[in-house]
């Protein structure tokens, strides 16, 4: 099942990319031996066995390709099968491959059981990071690509899906602002028969992580408010997703007192994205909503200048409501889905949003804003309270909205919060289950009293700077009405990888939570998540 997938970092096109510095990595399958593989670089799966490493099932081929050393030559390399480490053989003529580059799985499951998916997502996203690290061999400046192939096992559609997903999202690279042209990458999964739809459905899933990845990772200047909107359009534009955009005025007169107040201080001034995503089998509607502040400088409540470094990521949730809406769409799941985008650039202008001022939020309610810098729960807000117009039956919206979910959860695990406790466990265990790591958190009685103003409905931020990540979820939980579930997922730790690379992870926008919004939508189709 030949197909492709190309652009910027391995995505299609955005506007205004450049011709140079983009991966294009093109994608196929094969059921062959792959010891008769004619690739650059073999990748082979490794276990961990009370005797030393061994060659994962399905590759006694390989082994004896190369005279029955395998294990023996993994042994001197020092290799023990753990997880993502990773061992190169030369293929020495015994094999097609150049290189046999050997990727530790961790232990085997038990016999007739799957692999675990999230370790062969983390396998192969780690070889094919370092098939992508390889040194180009072109000359002239002009790099020649590299041909990897997949073996790792996949004989499952679970496995296979894993094994796609986890090697194009190892694959990406992002060189929109570099010079140096990059090398392509041509990968093959081998497989079992009858898994297409399993590679098909791999591939969608890291094509929409890419592309927030690309997002996130484009610098502010390139991507204000209209940018991401025409973006939007682009992307949603012949896959079945309707958009239409609020620009300021519409939103000065709709009452968006969210994104208005937030994006007055800026001269790129806020747009509000809706997609609109049906399918003719549905039976109910969920909607997304997402943070979308191009940058956040804090506003005149102004951050230190360290801080404001990886402030382009403030976009991560609406980058990753546009493309888990468009992936729901390209995989035609049977659940409509309305998403917004919330974007507005937050800048100490002239004109800028005082503490102290007091917005209107869509629908009514008023807001004391005693810090510009909790600028997120006020876009969000004007997106929670127009989604409830759509009637969902579920609202999930994604911000990476707080630091006191990084001090609370660290920089890899996302916070959930709910309408009530059934919904935020469900939503995190759905998230785990994706390969994201997610924690259900409380909402403490005692901590709303410290949103009361004493001249309006609200306050935007608690006198008390205990449980802030939880004193958002609760400011947001104000704009979703009795009887509809709510999730409220805090992804600012995992938005953006500060460190180093791993796994299928890169340094820069990870994607986070997309993969979580389209598992979110299958379940709400197949009517496996609580209700309110």
């Amino acid at each position: 099942m030949p197909s492709i997938t190309e652009g910027c970092g391995g995505q299609p096109r955005a506007s205004g990319c450049n011709n140079i510095g983009f991966v294009t990595v093109s994608l196929a399958t094969s059921e062959s031996a792959p010891e008769t593989a004619e690739a650059d670089i073999l990748v082979i799966g490794v276990i961990q066995t009370p005797d030393g490493p061994a060659a994962a099932p399905g590759l006694s081929g390989v082994d004896e390709a190369l005279g029955g050393t395998l294990a023996g030559t993994l042994s001197a390399l020092g290799a023990t099968g753990e997880l993502e480490e990773l061992s190169k053989i030369p293929g020495g003529g015994k094999v097609p491959a150049t290189l046999v580059l050997a990727v530790g799985l961790g232990e085997a499951p038990q016999e007739g059981a799957s692999f675990d998916a999230e370790r062969l997502r983390r396998a192969a996203g780690a070889a094919l990071r370092s098939a992508g690290a390889k040194k180009p061999a072109g000359n002239g400046g002009s790099p020649a690509g590299t041909a990897v192939t997949l073996a790792l096992p996949s004989l499952t559609p679970d496995e296979a899906e894993a094994v796609t997903t986890g090697a194009l999202l190892g694959a990406y690279s992002f060189r929109r602002y570099r010079a140096t042209p990059a090398a392509d990458l041509a990968v093959t999964v081998v497989t079992g028969s009858g898994n297409a739809a399993a590679v098909r459905r791999g591939e969608v899933v890291a094509k929409a992580v890419n592309l927030v990845r690309d997002l996130v990772n484009t610098s502010p200047l390139d991507l204000p408010p209209a940018a991401l909107a025409a973006e939007a359009e682009r992307v949603a534009a012949g896959v079945g997703v309707a958009v239409e955009v609020l620009d300021e005025t519409a939103l000065r007169d709709g009452g968006y007192g969210g994104l208005t107040g937030v994006g007055q201080g800026s001269v790129r001034p806020p747009r509000l994205v809706r997609l609109h995503y049906t399918h003719p089998e549905a039976t109910q509607t969920i909607a997304f909503v997402g943070k979308g502040i191009t940058f956040d400088s804090g506003g005149l409540s102004l951050k230190p200048p360290k801080s404001m470094e990886t402030m382009k990521c403030d976009m991560s949730g609406a980058a990753a409501v546009l493309a888990a809406t468009v992936a729901v769409a390209e995989l035609a799941l049977p659940v409509n889905v309305v998403g917004y985008l919330c974007a507005a650039e937050n800048m100490p202008g002239g004109g800028a949003q005082r503490p102290s001022d007091i917005i209107t939020i869509y629908g009514g309610t008023t807001v004391e804003v005693l810090n510009t810098d909790a600028e997120g729960r006020l876009v969000l807000a004007d997106g929670i309270a127009r989604s409830v117009e759509d009637g969902p039956v579920l609202i999930v919206d994604v911000a990476t909205l707080t630091g006191a979910a990084m001090v609370a959860l660290g920089g890899r695990t996302t916070g959930v919060m709910g309408s009530c406790d059934a919904v935020a466990a469900e939503v995190a265990a759905l998230m785990r289950q994706s390969g994201e790591p997610a924690w259900a958190m409380p909402f403490p009685e005692e901590l709303r009293k410290g949103l009361d103003s004493t001249v309006a409905d609200l306050t935007n931020v608690s006198g008390d700077r205990e449980g802030g990540m939880l004193v958002a979820g609760l400011f947001l939980k104000e704009f979703v009405p009795e009887g509809i579930a709510w999730a409220h997922l805090d992804i600012a730790g995992p938005a953006f990888n500060e460190k180093a690379p791993f796994g299928y992870t890169p340094k820069g926008g990870t994607g986070s939570a997309v993969r979580a919004l389209i598992a979110i939508a299958a379940e709400t189709a197949a009517g496996r998540l609580p209700g309110a």
